[in-house]
């Protein structure tokens, strides 16, 4: 393991939920936390580390910072949805950390499906996967959440990344910003309860809603339109011409403002 800054303290364990397990190093939270979810874990349970070495985003796109700089954790719900609302849980995720960070990180916007930005540059605060897996008490789904803590700009893992330290202008207390966002998952979750209640909320905070976007799908091809709400499902509707399309976060590489 590199140094670590003394300026960058460890996680306080006696700050946080019993639920929460701490480990130093780990490849990914969400694998490690994934064999427990398996084991019939219960909803809660959480699993972080002070550094993560081989995280995993949407896509399996890379996701990896210096250790103590970023805020990495797993967390498992076990809602009772219908399968068909499953789809909207990587959704509720953003949403989430939106709510935990809004009143605190200067121009923190959700963006579909869960991507967590800083404006005014659209600069990336925040990476999600959700990973469904079954057990012997049900299906769960393992949570992972990466946040651009403490880092300064040369740490950030990509040139359109950000940290909540250069949102702020301040040193991140990292104990009590994973305290607020599990607060938060329990706060908010009566929403999987109400997925028409969790749309319209969602809609409400998504800047993508109401934009003019390119979006980017495999094979590189390409969709242009307005962004004009988020269907049952949690897809984006895009309007092209006389038609509407609706898009899951599944079908694309990229959503991107259409002048960009």
């Amino acid at each position: 393991m590199t140094s670590t800054p003394d300026a960058r303290p460890p996680l306080d364990p006696s700050r946080l939920p019993a639920t929460v397990e701490i480990v130093e190093e780990i490849g990914s939270t969400n694998a490690g936390l994934a064999e427990r979810a398996r084991a019939g874990a219960p909803a809660g349970t959480t699993l972080t580390t002070e550094w993560q070495t081989a995280g995993r985003g949407r896509l399996d796109r890379g996701w990896t910072v210096p250790e103590r700089a970023a805020l990495t954790f797993s967390t498992i719900l076990r809602p009772d949805l219908a399968p068909a609302d499953w789809p909207w849980l990587p959704l509720f995720a953003g949403y989430v950390v939106h709510e935990a960070l809004v009143s605190t990180v200067p121009g923190v916007v959700l963006k579909w499906p869960n991507d967590v930005l800083v404006e005014p540059d659209g600069k990336k605060l925040c990476g999600i996967l959700v990973e469904r897996v079954d057990s012997p008490i049900g299906p769960g789904a393992v949570v992972g959440i990466g946040i651009n803590a403490d880092q300064t700009e040369e740490e950030l893992p990509i040139a359109r990344a950000t940290s909540v330290r250069l949102a702020t202008g301040a040193s991140v207390d990292r104990t009590a910003l994973l305290a607020e966002l599990l607060a938060t998952f329990e706060r908010e979750g009566h929403l999987l309860d109400d997925i028409d209640e969790l749309r319209r909320r969602y809609e409400e905070r998504c800047i993508t809603v109401g934009m003019e976007v390119r979006v980017e799908l495999p094979a590189d091809r390409q969709l242009l339109g307005t962004a004009v709400g988020i269907d049952p499902s949690g897809r984006l509707l895009v309007r092209s011409g006389a038609d509407t399309v609706a898009v899951g976060a599944g079908d694309v590489v990229h959503v991107r403002p259409a002048a960009s």
